[in-house]
């Protein structure tokens, strides 16, 4: 896991580590590093020599990281002009550093740039880009390289303009000017913030880069949230032994579909086929589809007929009647790890099975898109969607799977995580069915529910990505993927 810290945690460990350091020692060893990544990426342009880099400086800390990192390309040859948004409030030793290098500084937005850096506004930064900031980097889209390439974008700790400590990003302004940086690269000091692993602001970053400065030990507090790695999932990933059988891998019961939704039991039975588990149960009415695209499953009408698993997933296609509000009390009832997915989560609703999800010991895991956590909360998750989610875990004692292109799961006990492999080649219909299939295996074959659904999540990422290189995605694409990304 990658922790990802709030910027109050940023901050304190950045002053008790600055107190131990000479005057602008932390900033040169953050130039360094910013430095370094943008004469990488001029070297696969052509070259960090005679390169035109533009400066966009703020009047913070940020706007000297990138004077300083300009005065490093600058000493390599690159042609560095710097655009100061208040030239009475730059910072005099960034500027006295990029001037002996030999760079200039200007008043307007050049013609053209090969690499542009972002130092408008760094961690300290609140509600989105002003003017004239907004009007400089709507400009920015009309640079133009050597070449004739767009010009590329490295934000300097995170795109200026985006709420860091949430990942939101504040709508454009009325006429039409941007509210945050899209940047290609971000460059980030220290540590991952919020901004750079949630919500819209993460999608504005591009690839992210951390700089080691020597952060680390001073970050006293607990993080805001985790970025889950690949290294996590296959660690948690059950593995499979000389004496597995069937049962001892784990047997997970899906109660979707119906009648009228029979796709919904077939998807959510292929994601669960693509998990560890060794045998699917299938209780519902999409009984005969389901046998026909599945034949190893083992199919019944209802939940109560299903026999013996170690998990139930529950909603998918379901309905709302009052079958399906049967069906909804049965896996309630059984003293398992459940999902619950899409219908089941309209029916908590009305708040009539409130005191059975409490009085529940068994683990819950809920998978909401924005529109099911509105009901379910009484309000959208808003900017700040991992205090969103955490909220919603504590009151109904549930790990909460918000789903997204930044997923964010949320524990009852404060803990948060986030996504990093999400698309949108998966915002197609049943693809969150094959998601619950594949939760609700991992549960069967043993993985907490925290574990369970993060590693889901970042397998059913991988998974729409990798069906994305084949053409549009449908939530089948989606399900055939599974095995091609899970760990060997």
């Amino acid at each position: 896991m990658r922790p990802v810290w709030r910027v109050a945690d940023v901050r304190a460990a950045e002053a008790a580590l600055l107190a131990t350091l000479p005057p602008d020692t932390l900033m040169r060893r953050a130039a360094a590093g910013l430095a370094r990544r943008c004469a990488l990426l001029l070297a696969e342009r052509g070259g960090v020599y005679g390169a035109r880099v533009l400066l966009l400086v703020g009047s913070g800390d940020n706007g000297g990281d990138a004077l300083y990192a300009g005065a490093l390309l600058a000493d390599r040859g690159a042609a560095v002009t710097a655009l100061p948004l208040t030239r009475d409030r730059i910072h005099p030793g960034g500027l006295a550093a990029l001037r002996v290098a030999g760079g200039r500084i200007v008043d307007t937005l050049p013609d053209r740039a090969d690499l542009v850096l972002d130092g408008i506004v760094g961690i300290g930064g609140t509600g989105g880009l002003r003017e004239p900031a907004a009007r400089i980097v709507a400009g920015l889209a009309g640079l133009r390289t050597r070449d004739g390439e767009r010009a590329l974008v490295v934000a300097v700790d995170v795109p200026s303009g985006v709420a860091v400590d949430t990942g939101d990003v504040p709508s454009a302004s009325s006429n039409g000017l941007p509210a945050a940086v899209t940047a290609d690269v971000t460059v980030t000091f220290g540590c991952l913030k919020p901004a750079l692993a949630v919500g819209a602001a993460a999608e504005l970053a591009g690839a992210v880069e951390l700089v080691d400065i020597g952060l680390t030990p001073w970050l006293r507090a607990s993080p805001a949230l985790e970025m889950t790695e690949w290294a996590d999932v296959a660690d948690w990933w059950p593995r499979l032994t000389a004496s597995s059988e069937k049962y001892s891998r784990g047997v997970v019961g899906i109660a979707t579909g119906s009648a009228t939704y029979p796709g919904a039991g077939v998807l959510s039975v292929g994601g669960a086929l693509a998990g560890p588990t060794g045998l699917v149960r299938y209780a519902g009415g999409a009984r005969t589809e389901v046998l026909h695209h599945h034949p190893s499953v083992i199919a019944t009408d209802r939940v109560a007929d299903a026999g013996r698993v170690q998990a139930w997933v529950c909603g998918s296609g379901l309905g709302t009647g009052d079958e399906a509000r049967t069906e909804l009390r049965a896996v309630l009832a059984a003293p398992l790890p459940v999902v619950l997915d899409a219908d089941a989560l309209t029916l908590l609703v009305d708040g009539s099975s409130a005191k059975r999800l409490r009085d529940r010991d068994a683990p819950i895991v809920i998978t909401p898109h924005d529109r099911e956590f509105a009901r379910l909360a009484g309000e959208p998750p808003g900017a700040d969607r991992v205090a969103a989610a955490l909220r919603l875990a504590a009151w109904m004692k549930a790990v909460v799977l918000l789903k997204g292109e930044r997923t964010v799961i949320a524990t009852p006990d404060g803990r948060a995580f986030a996504n990093p492999t999400g698309t949108p080649a998966l915002a197609t219909g049943g693809t969150g069915d094959v998601l619950a299939g594949l939760l609700g295996s991992l549960l069967a074959a043993g993985l907490s529910a925290e574990r369970a659904a993060v590693v889901a999540a970042y397998l059913h990422g991988l998974a729409g990505r990798e069906a994305a290189r084949h053409g549009p995605v449908t939530a089948s694409d989606v399900a055939a993927a599974l095995p091609t990304v899970i760990p060997n």
